[in-house]
């Protein structure tokens, strides 16, 4: 009886695939400070970038307690938690890409560690259809951040904003579109509404429209 070793040759060796980690986005500020959002590689999903969402929400002031928001398209939800994170009391995203919304989920659930103050709901629906559902002025800060390859997705999304939001208790209605498009052509949609924060970060722009009062 004898035992038989079979040893491969160095050439015959298989070496694992590499697999790329999945990218991250953090939270910048609030009770999720720091947390990590995991970002899939879908079409048209391009998350706002960290130095973007800092200025946003230094714009916005760093505590949003008492505010009502909704995430239009809201990806991989950088935008909407960053807004409960900062003491919303309600945050409502909204995907309509069904892995998007699974990858909303997961990462919803990994912050539940440290709940946040006010309710955060996740529904999986058409922006435009629940907008136009929505009563006027319910709601007091906006976040339109579609795929840039649909202009008129971000037109039609941002005319109905007009109507819902009521940024008289602070807020507003923010807006990212490719710095190729001009920012009169989307400030035109908002007539009466006025851009009173604005920047431009590579192939971004981006306007935060107060009702008026700049």
């Amino acid at each position: 009886m004898y035992w038989e070793q079979k040893i491969n040759k160095p050439n015959k060796v298989s070496k694992p695939l590499k697999t790329e980690p999945p990218k991250k986005v953090r939270i910048i500020g609030g009770n999720w400070r720091s947390r990590l959002l995991t970002v899939l590689d879908l079409p048209g999903l391009r998350p706002t970038t960290d130095r973007i969402r800092e200025t946003l929400f230094n714009w916005l002031g760093q505590d949003l307690t008492g505010l009502r928001c909704l995430d239009l398209f809201a990806g991989t939800g950088a935008l909407g938690f960053e807004a409960a994170s900062r003491g919303a009391a309600l945050v409502v995203l909204l995907e309509k890409e069904k892995k998007a919304y699974i990858n909303l989920t997961a990462n919803f659930a990994l912050l539940q560690s440290s709940p946040a103050a006010g309710l955060v709901e996740i529904l999986q629906r058409d922006s435009l259809e629940f907008l136009k559902q929505q009563a006027d002025r319910s709601s007091n800060l906006i976040f339109i951040d579609p795929p840039f390859q649909d202009s008129g997705l971000l037109d039609r999304a941002v005319i109905q904003a007009a109507r819902v939001c009521d940024d008289s208790a602070g807020g507003g209605i923010y807006v990212e579109f490719p710095s190729s498009r001009p920012r009169e052509e989307v400030e035109a949609l908002l007539p009466d509404w006025h851009c009173g924060k604005y920047l431009e970060a590579g192939q971004v722009k981006a306007c935060l429209f107060r009702g008026g009062r700049g």
